[in-house]
């Protein structure tokens, strides 16, 4: 769709909605004196059927149709929200394919990071789930990742991804759907493996369970609708509004580091920025015990400034033009 089109029906919209507004206000000297509100609300129409990770589900009943009605208007309407999940999936997304692609696990998975911490790799929930994928401490080291006061790697981007892919193969080798595997990352395997089994369930989608992991499935299934199809949901996005990947050097450290601080002026950033990029490094300060060894990421100059290089778009959907 071109730029000339898009602006033609912004034009005829806002023309038609103000034309609208004239003509209530001339109904009546009384509403002249109350505040109109300059804004249309749409309900967004639900489809019947949904695809998510290869499989098909009919939403046509009331109680699947409703809640992903709830889901999609709520994601619709909430604008800076949404819109801030586009700009921070623009810089993760394409650390978090290429992994779930090696794993075995479907693409469409990536939208379970995205509704777990609104991809914000520093999101800590009061339950303290950390990262991009809510991880707690517990599953985390579970799945391989450390978690102490000094390095709390559910902070890092593709340890953390990995991790949450061990779980979700295991889910899916327990009940041999992705949908319930996903419902399951919210409620846990006992939870949904016991719940299917008193209330004589196939799907986790069909089962009562508590309000958040009622939700859970419909809201991936909502934010991957709009996600696929933005400007249809009233997102008009141009590159320039998504946030740049990154780009990094590494450093291999094999041996204790006494200040962070003084490490980051060693390699030319700041504190700041060593722990935005970095933020599993948990102290001021970082042990390095015998034998061990940690990948520390430095952005590259030309990383830390807008205007320097065009921003790359990592799904053209996203764009309206």
């Amino acid at each position: 769709m071109s730029r000339q089109t898009i602006d033609y029906k912004i034009l005829f919209y806002t023309g038609l909605f103000l034309l609208t507004m004239q003509s209530v206000r001339a109904t009546s000297a009384k509403e002249d004196k109350q505040p109109m509100v300059l804004a249309m609300s749409k309900p967004v129409p639900v489809p019947l059927k949904i695809e998510f990770a290869s499989e098909t589900m009919d939403v046509s009943r009331y109680d699947l149709y409703e809640r992903l009605d709830r889901e999609l208007n709520a994601f619709t309407y909430t604008h800076s929200t949404t819109m801030l999940l586009f700009k921070r999936a623009n810089r993760y997304f394409p650390i978090i394919e290429p992994i779930l692609k090696a794993n075995g696990i479907p693409d469409d998975f990536k939208y379970l990071a995205v509704i777990e911490s609104s991809l914000n790799v520093r999101a800590v929930s009061p339950a303290k789930a950390a990262g991009l994928w809510q991880l707690m401490p517990a599953t985390a080291t579970e799945y391989g990742l450390e978690v102490s006061s000094e390095v709390d790697e559910r902070f890092a981007v593709e340890k953390s991804t990995e991790a949450a892919c061990k779980y979700l193969k295991m889910a899916y080798a327990r009940y041999g759907s992705w949908i319930n595997a996903a419902v399951s990352y919210n409620a846990g395997m006992g939870r949904i493996s016991s719940e299917l089994s008193s209330q004589q369930g196939e799907m986790a989608t069909d089962l009562w369970l508590v309000e958040e992991s009622h939700r859970y499935f419909f809201r991936m299934a909502a934010i991957k609708l709009i996600f696929e199809s933005p400007f249809a949901y009233g997102y008009v996005l141009t590159a320039d509004n998504l946030y740049k990947p990154m780009k990094f050097r590494e450093v291999i450290v094999e041996s204790s580091i006494a200040s962070l601080t003084d490490f980051a002026k060693q390699q030319g950033i700041s504190y700041a920025d060593l722990k935005e990029f970095n933020s599993w490094l948990r102290d001021r300060k970082l042990t390095v015990p015998v034998g061990k060894r940690y990948v520390v990421k430095i952005p590259t100059a030309e990383s830390l400034r807008y205007g320097a290089e065009k921003v790359q778009v990592h799904d053209k959907r996203w764009i309206a033009y």
